[in-house]
């Protein structure tokens, strides 16, 4: 149980770490409002680069999944267990950086009757990134799109 807190406690991290560095306070009125945006690149492409991005947690019963996609979230589901988004790289920054996805999947009860972490696959555009062993690894799952 201690592993999970602590990697919902990574999760909660992540997301705020992910939030950081974003500033959309007005400009001063001294000064003219800059675009953080890039420009749209010339032939109509904006620049902008998407990936389909799929949370999995496999296995059978309930359990808690804490996931960082499109959206930060802590849900009670029914496995196995698929959330899937699409992710939208605007800025040169995040597409160095890459923006962080992950899942921290709750316990199951294994066939030696004794909890363990669910298996978890991260998947970007149909190919497996991430996973933690089949459930084997006590870490969560986690990847940088990019």
């Amino acid at each position: 149980m201690r592993k999970i807190i602590t990697g919902a406690a990574l999760v909660l991290a992540t997301a705020v770490l992910t939030g950081c560095g974003s500033d959309d306070s007005p400009a001063p009125a001294d000064k003219p409002a800059t675009s953080a945006q890039p420009k749209a690149k010339a032939g109509g492409g904006s620049g902008e680069v998407k990936h389909e991005v799929t949370l999995e947690v496999l296995g059978t019963g309930t359990t808690s999944v804490y996931y960082n996609l499109d959206t930060n979230k802590m849900e009670q589901v029914q496995l196995p267990w698929k959330k899937t988004s699409t992710i939208t790289l605007t800025t040169d920054a995040e597409k160095r950086a890459g923006l962080g996805v992950s899942v921290v999947p709750g316990s199951v009860t294994g066939s030696d009757g004794m909890l363990h972490a669910a298996p978890c696959v991260i998947t970007v555009d149909g190919k497996k990134v991430a996973d933690n062993q089949d459930g084997k690894s006590d870490k969560m799952c986690e990847y940088k799109v990019k």
